[in-house]
């Protein structure tokens, strides 16, 4: 390497409109998913706009650092899998994705994430784990059909106060966070909703429903308590 020049992150692959057209395939509900996982691409190509159509995008485990703000117009896409990328942020963009059900962000450097993630109204799974996040934003709050989230190995200290506003969550993951030791009951209590409410209203008899309710509204009582002190 000549001296006084720094060495230049590898430019990756590059993926041809064509090559493209040859990773679409059709899922076994016969879905139109377009893979370009394991390519070696440090961008994403631009010429898979052609393939906007396509009802599933698969980017993962790549070296992408940038997710174009042209993802916008894959509005028919149902499942986004980008993990083990090198990704630092996410285009607001991205929350224009209306049909967007699974959104998978694991093992990237995420340290934030925009507040338009809460428009994705049809999101029901959100796989954050493995990233540099200390906080989610409030507008998560937003998404009603919300059911699982991972947010394993970030730097939360505490459970977000978002998440006890989801009345659909089943499933949190906050394992190897640093949650501060006083806030773990409120943790516990977020994870016992898992365990508690896995079970629908009309296999219990009206006694039981009635008991199920009110100790469910007292943990949720108790759970925001704990996340407001």
């Amino acid at each position: 390497m000549a001296k006084g020049k720094k060495s230049r992150q590898p430019k990756g692959k590059t993926i041809t409109l064509k090559m493209a057209q040859n990773c679409v395939a059709l899922t076994l509900d016969g879905k139109r998913r377009l893979d370009l996982s394991f390519k070696e691409i440090a961008t994403v190509p631009k010429c898979i706009q052609k393939l906007c159509d396509i009802d599933e995008l698969d980017l993962s485990r790549n070296l992408i650092i940038k997710i174009p703000d042209f993802i916008e117009n894959f509005i028919n896409i149902s499942v986004l899998d980008l993990h083990s990328n090198y990704l630092e942020e996410l285009p607001v963009t991205i929350g224009r994705l209306q049909n967007l059900q699974v959104l998978n962000l694991c093992n990237n450097r995420l340290t934030s994430l925009p507040s338009e993630l809460g428009l994705l109204s049809k999101l029901h799974t959100l796989n954050l784990g493995l990233n540099q996040l200390e906080a989610l934003p409030s507008s998560i709050a937003a998404l009603k059909e919300l059911r699982q989230i991972g947010l394993s190995d970030n730097r939360f200290t505490r459970v977000p106060v978002c998440l006890s506003r989801i009345d659909k969550l089943e499933k949190v993951n906050l394992d190897r966070n640093p949650i501060l030791t006083e806030l773990t009951p409120s943790y516990e209590s977020v994870m016992t909703t898992e365990r508690l409410y896995l079970v629908t209203e009309s296999c219990l008899c009206e006694d039981c429903l009635d008991k199920c309710q009110t100790a469910r509204k007292k943990m949720e009582d108790v759970v925001k308590s704990k996340l407001t002190e």
